[in-house]
């Protein structure tokens, strides 16, 4: 697997000091001789981080002045300039990548996996604006795909996304949070998915399920699968370092009623606590060997060229309070659902079956 160069681990960890608000709009940074200390590596490869960052606008460098985070456009400048930055940068990174020769797919899939890092880890506003649809639920590829296409799907709106994994969507619901939630909770008892969820969380309440599609879950790996893995069993005996989801997703919901029904006690597992969020993060763990397995779905093994073990196929539905179905963004989400194209368009992201998507049942 090929390493990330120095330069650009300096490049993301200078980022994520931004999104963390360890570094704020205007803050300078250190300068190229301490941070290539800071490193242990040459003045050449952090200028060559800073430059990669300016030349996405969020660094500006000024003789005698040293290099800063770059001062927030102001308000009254107007939404049409900073739209044109915005649309600027897009064109400069497009540039760059289709040079380098990636495709169109392979583009708007890297930024859909970059999008889901960052709803994950930017906090959410407070309140959506008045033609927004919020979403709260469990990640998926496909949410990520309509949530980049919702404004021609549902036109004048958006949808706010916030990945909570299943039980938080449906905690969402209760609190009135959400419009919608997304989750495959398996039941034990009944085998099925959601209802009986819905059924405890949201008591008398009348919920549509409309299914997204069914998946595939199963173990990613290494790429080829390196130590032979076929249950989770395989993965304890192995002594490999796992990577799980948060309490509350129907992940780990799946994940730790089969440990017990193949009798391996968790902490068998070594790297049970080592949690994240999405199924692109697991997959970007094992990516940057940080762990050898993980549990997730196909399409975030394939997204990120790793092994992919299936364990099952299970239904992602979006459960949807009644008072909020007949509004117009669900009906034209509904529709597209139904359509061809939306079977079309989630099947390429791959590990998915889209028979049954667009279907309604309801949990009266």
């Amino acid at each position: 697997m090929t390493k990330t160069p120095l330069y650009q681990q300096i490049a993301e960890a200078i980022r994520r000091d931004m999104l963390d608000g360890t570094l704020c709009s205007g803050d300078p940074l250190p300068s190229v001789r301490e941070m290539a200390a800071r490193w242990n590596c040459t003045p050449g490869t952090v200028q060559r981080a800073y430059k990669e960052l300016a030349s996405q606008g969020l660094l500006v460098s000024r003789p005698g002045q040293g290099t800063h985070v770059l001062e927030a456009i102001a308000r009254q400048e107007g939404e049409s300039i900073r739209r044109a930055n915005l649309v600027h940068q897009a064109e400069s990174f497009l540039l760059g990548v289709l040079t380098a020769g990636y495709s169109p797919a392979e583009i708007e899939q890297a930024v859909r996996l970059a999008l889901d890092r960052w709803r994950v880890l930017v906090q959410q506003p407070p309140s959506s604006p008045p033609q927004s649809v919020r979403f709260v639920g469990s990640h998926d590829h496909a949410l990520s795909l309509i949530a980049a296409r919702f404004g021609s799907i549902a036109p004048g709106y958006t949808v706010d996304v916030k990945f909570a994994g299943s039980l938080g969507g449906l905690i969402a619901l209760a609190r009135k949070e959400a419009d919608v939630a997304g989750g495959h909770l398996w039941d034990e008892e009944s085998d099925t998915y959601n209802e009986p969820f819905v059924r405890r969380l949201l008591p008398g309440c009348r919920v549509a399920l409309l299914t997204l599609a069914h998946r595939r879950l199963g173990l990613i790996t290494a790429p080829g699968n390196p130590a032979r893995l076929v249950t989770l069993a395989d993965v304890a005996c192995a002594g490999l370092r796992f990577v799980n989801r948060q309490p509350g997703a129907g992940t780990r919901v799946w994940l730790d009623v089969h440990l017990r029904r193949q009798g391996v006690a968790a902490e068998e597992l070594s790297g049970y606590e080592h949690q994240v969020s999405t199924h692109s993060e697991v997959a970007l763990e094992i990516a940057e060997g940080r762990a050898d397995v993980g549990l997730g779905i196909e399409a975030a093994a394939l997204a990120y060229d790793l092994g992919f073990v299936p364990l099952v196929m299970e239904r992602y539905d979006l459960m949807i309070p009644a008072a909020a179905w007949s509004s117009p963004p669900i009906r034209a989400l509904s529709h597209w659902l139904s359509t061809a194209e939306a079977r079309s368009a989630i099947e390429e992201l791959g590990g998915y079956d889209t028979s049954a998507t667009g279907t309604v049942a309801w949990v009266e």
